[in-house]
This record gives structure tokens, sequence and C-alpha cells, in this order.
């Protein structure tokens, strides 16, 4: 034990190095004196790291740990190999101009080395305290500011300096994927900056939870009841059987939607000439449409000259947007139906029943978000025909703007139009979809389509008499009702005040732009009418909060502050109140 003591101790010490390392490398730029200092450096720090695993693997006595120590060591052996391999065919090289060839994979390595750690404390943080709303909440929060940290680095941005109110609301944007910024992210960050915004637009989308639980799986550490617990309320599971295997699934899931977005997108370009890096360009808008951020990295976004009469690439972003706003449940759950109808026509002696395959759930919000695309086809394409649709020459590409227009305020936040532009009937009936938003368990903000449709249908139930809303042969829990209005109450509260709020600190201000931008950051949205970027640090401020709630939402804040473990065993006597 003392032995791996030491070997813990040391592999900490390795690790402030090697995160020391990255920051200095990626984030700053350096002079070429430097350059070969950190070709030393990352050269010794590889070798030591296998080192110390091996010696780890060998010494250690838990199974998990020593698959941990296994896996570190085939990553850095096979790094070390492959650069040997390629040294010894490449005899016209010094070992130096090697290096420097191979410092990117050197690099990754340790890169990845640092995740699978950091993703271990994380797991190891969440053990220790118990309370899932206030773990995610703290999750979201500390992902913030580490993100605004980076964006705060030299290398990040064009000028190499960033104000900390900037920084921390691009981040916000980002983790929230919200798409509002007060910076051009084309103009006024690099190509490491916008990675960064990437990487905190897809932990954002995933949630740190699910993405760590993604190791767990991996390496087969297995979970605890108050892990499974965390991730029942994070991934909207509705049992704790397989949570580990269901966050995995997510993320391969997700993974593999936006890889094969990213290349539709690229082979969709009209004009690739046009943008600098098609490539990054196509995994960025493919893991930012998925994720329903809105974030571009393209000057003027989809309004760009480029992009703006590309129909074939703005469907596929449409494809990916809806996707990612109906969430893994859906989907998972019609793959599990049309699997059963596929078993049922190949194997026709042992047919499964197709009884309530489909869950209750997955109806409401496949026809609420149905009605609410072809309402704002209809919508759009009527009321913008001779105005911001007018410049399409062709009906498809008139009726593709229309779609577009119709798809993306549910908090994707792209626009191939100025909203601007917009006549007062649109840009009210913008507000009402961004309010809506998507659906629950997704990528997506608002208040969500099934609290939208059970609202709308307790009305009904209410003006029909009825104790209960009723749905085909089901009537939804009380409970269930309960939550809905807590949340539409709190949404329509939080705007409020930070409609308030802006027009205090902004009072020459439009109050329409300042209720566009309010719901347009609560909503997690991204669309803007060209207010945000003009705000002081105090408007900025209210949007990061508004922006922040709106993602993790105040009822999940409500829950870890005042909900009590222990179930009352009494009931006071019931009376009615009038309301009208």
């Amino acid at each position: 034990m003392k032995k791996l003591k030491y070997a813990r101790l040391t592999l900490l010490i390795i690790d402030f190095i090697v995160i020391s390392f990255l920051v200095f490398d990626f984030g700053f730029i350096v002079y070429e004196k430097f350059k070969a200092h950190k070709l030393t450096l990352v050269s010794f720090l590889i070798p030591v790291l296998l080192a110390v695993n091996i010696y780890r693997y060998y010494y250690q006595k838990k199974s998990v740990k020593k698959t941990l120590s296994l896996t570190y060591t085939v990553l850095f052996s096979s790094v070390i190999a492959g650069s040997l391999i390629i040294f010894l065919f490449s005899p016209e090289k010094t070992l130096e101009e090697h290096l420097f060839v191979m410092k990117p994979y050197l690099e990754g390595s340790l890169l990845l080395y640092l995740i699978i750690r950091l993703s271990i404390l994380i797991r190891y943080l969440y053990s220790i305290y118990f309370n899932p709303a206030i773990i995610f909440v703290g999750s979201f929060f500390i992902i913030d500011l580490i993100g605004a940290f980076l964006l705060m680095l030299p290398k990040a941005t064009a000028t190499g300096n960033i104000h900390f109110i900037d920084a921390l609301f691009t981040s916000t944007s980002a983790v929230c994927v919200t798409g509002l910024a007060v910076l051009d992210t084309s103009k006024d960050f690099t190509t490491f900056g916008q990675s960064i915004i990437l990487f905190l637009i897809q932990l954002g989308g995933l949630g740190i939870l699910t993405f760590t639980s993604f190791f767990a799986f991996f390496f087969r550490s297995g979970s605890s009841f108050k892990e499974g617990l965390y991730l029942k309320d994070f991934v909207s599971s509705e049992n704790l059987k397989d949570t580990l295997r269901f966050a995995m699934q997510i993320v391969t899931f997700t993974l593999g939607i936006e890889a094969l977005g990213s290349c539709l997108i690229y082979f969709s370009l009209d004009d690739t000439a046009s943008i600098e890096n098609p490539v990054f360009f196509s995994i960025f808008h493919a893991v930012s449409a998925f994720c329903n951020a809105g974030f571009s990295n393209i000057s003027n976004g989809l309004f760009n000259n480029s992009l703006q009469f590309d129909y074939s690439f703005q469907w596929i972003i449409m494809i990916l947007v809806i996707l990612g706003g109906l969430g893994h449940n859906i989907v998972f759950n019609f793959y599990s139906y049309f699997k059963v109808i596929i078993n049922n026509i190949v194997y026709k002696d042992d047919k499964k029943p197709l009884v309530r395959l489909i869950s209750l759930n997955s109806k409401i919000v496949l026809t609420t978000t149905f009605i609410l695309l072809i309402t704002g086809f209809l919508f759009f394409g009527i009321s913008e025909l001779n105005n911001t649709i007018a410049v399409h020459e062709n009906w498809f590409g008139k009726l593709t703007t229309a779609a577009f227009q119709s798809v993306t305020p549910r908090t994707a936040g792209f626009n191939t139009i100025d909203y601007s532009a917009l006549t007062l009937p649109s840009i009210l009936f913008v507000i009402l979809l961004m309010w809506i938003g998507g659906s629950p368990a997704s990528t997506a903000g608002g208040i969500k389509t099934t609290t939208f449709a059970l609202a709308t249908l307790n009305i009904l139930s209410a003006a029909k008499n009825k104790p209960e809303i009723e749905i085909g042969t089901r009537s939804i829990h009380n409970d269930t009702i309960k939550r809905a209005f807590a949340i539409l109450c709190i949404s329509l509260i939080t705007i409020g005040l930070a409609i308030l709020m802006l027009l205090i600190f902004e009072p020459e201000k439009d109050l329409l732009h300042i209720a566009f931008e309010c719901f347009s950051a609560y909503s997690t949205v991204g669309l803007s009418l060209n207010l945000t970027p003009d705000l002081g640090n105090a408007g900025k401020m209210v949007l990061i909060i508004v922006m922040f709630i709106g993602r993790i939402g105040m009822l999940n804040i409500l829950i870890g502050l005042l909900r009590q473990i222990n179930t009352k065993m009494y009931e006071y006597p019931k009376e009615n109140i009038l309301i009208n």
C-alpha cells in the first residue's frame, strides 16, 4: 500500500504538470526559444506516465484500477511505439524535427489521459455528496467558470485579450447551448477559441454526469445506488436499472449522429471555397445544431451569402435540430418500436405484440412538435412571403426558408434571415415558439412541449369539468400537472424580472427588443434582434443569469434546496379558493 501511495502522489504531481503544460502550450503565444523546451517536456512526460502506470498495474489490487492503469499503459505505449516506427522510417529528419511533427499526437494522448482522470475525479465528488439537483446545478456552474478561464487565454481570441464578463457570457451561452453572443465567434475567436466553445457546447448538451458515466461504463467500474439516482434524474430514465448503460447509449448516439451530420454537411456545401476550413466548419455546425446551440463559426452565421441560399445544407441543419430537440428518449422509444416491427416481418413465427410500445410521453411530444412545426411553417410562409422570404426566387427556396424559421426558434438559434427585419406579428410568434421550446430530456430549452401540451389539455379538461386530464385510455397524474404549472409560472416570473432589470439598466433600449432577448436567453435559443452586443456589463450579467436558470431550471434549484426526503404521514383538511 505504501508503494501505491507514492505512485498516487507521483501521479498527482504529474497531473498538475500536465495541466500546466497544456494550458501554457495551447493558451499562450510562445516565442521560438520555448519550442525546444516544450518538445523536451512532452517527450519526458509520456515515458514517465507510462512507467508509473505499469508500476501501478502490477501492484494494484482492485480490478477496476488495474483496468485504468492498463488503459493508460496501452495509450502511451502505442504513442511511443508509433513515434519510434515513424522515426525509423524517416532517417532524413532530425530527432527535434520528428518530435515537432509528432507533437500533436503526443499532446492528444496527454489530453485524453487528463479527460479520463478528471472524469474519475468528478465521479468521486458525486459519490461524497447526495443531492442530484444541487450536483446538476453545480456541475454546470463549474464548467461555466472553467470555460470562461479558457476563453481568456491569449491564444483563444484574435486580439489576445477579452474582458471577463464577455468570456463568462460566451462560456455560459455555450454551456447552456443558447447561442447568444456579445462577440463575433468567427472574427473575435481563433480556431483554438472556437474549439473551446465547441467543447463547451458538447459538454453542456450532454451534461457532465452523462459524459463521465460514459467512462464508468467503458471501464466497467459499476455505479453506486447514489449515482444511479443522479443518472435517473439527469437522463430522465424511469428506473434505476442499467443507468450507466443508458448514459453510454446517449453519448454514443449523440456522437454518432453528430459524426454523420458532419459528413452530410461537408458534402452538401455548395461553395466550400468561401469557407476557410470546411472540415472544422462541418463538425462545428453538426455539434451546434444537434445540441441546439445556434453558434456558428462563420461571419453572419447562416445568413452568410454562401449559406443563405444553400438549401440542402439548411435541411441537414433542420434535421439535426429536430433530432436534438426531440431527445434521446423519443428516438430510443421509436427505435424499439421499429425494431419489433422488423422482427415480426423477418421472424413470422416469433411475433411480438406491439401493444403500448410507443409511450404516451412520446405521442404527446411528437404530436405537439408536429403541430408547432406545421403551424410555424404556415405562419411564416404567409406573413413573411413578401418580406424576408421574398429574396428567394424559387418556391423550393421559399418553402425551405419558411420551414427553417419554423424549426430554429424552438431553441436552435440559427437564422437564414435578418430577424430585425421581421414584421411585428412574426416577432411575437417567434417569442411564443421560443417560450415553448423543445422536448424534455433533450438539448432544447423553453418550458418544453409536454408542459405546453398539458397546460392546453388542462384548460380543456377544466372547461369540460373533468377532474383529471384524460388522453385515450390514460389519465395524467396530478403531480405532473402541478409540476407543469410550476414551470409555467417560474418561467414567466423569471422572464418578467429579467425584462424589468434590463429596463432599469438599459432605459434607452426598446421594450420589444429587450423582451425578445430575455425570452431567447431563458429558452436557450440564441436568436437576437442585435441588442445583446450593445448591452452594458450589468445587462450582460442579467442575461447570463437568465441563460443559466433557463438551462438548469429554477424548479431544479428549488427542489434541491427545499425537497424533504421524509414522507408526510398526515393530511390537512381541504378547502376551496375562489379564482374567478
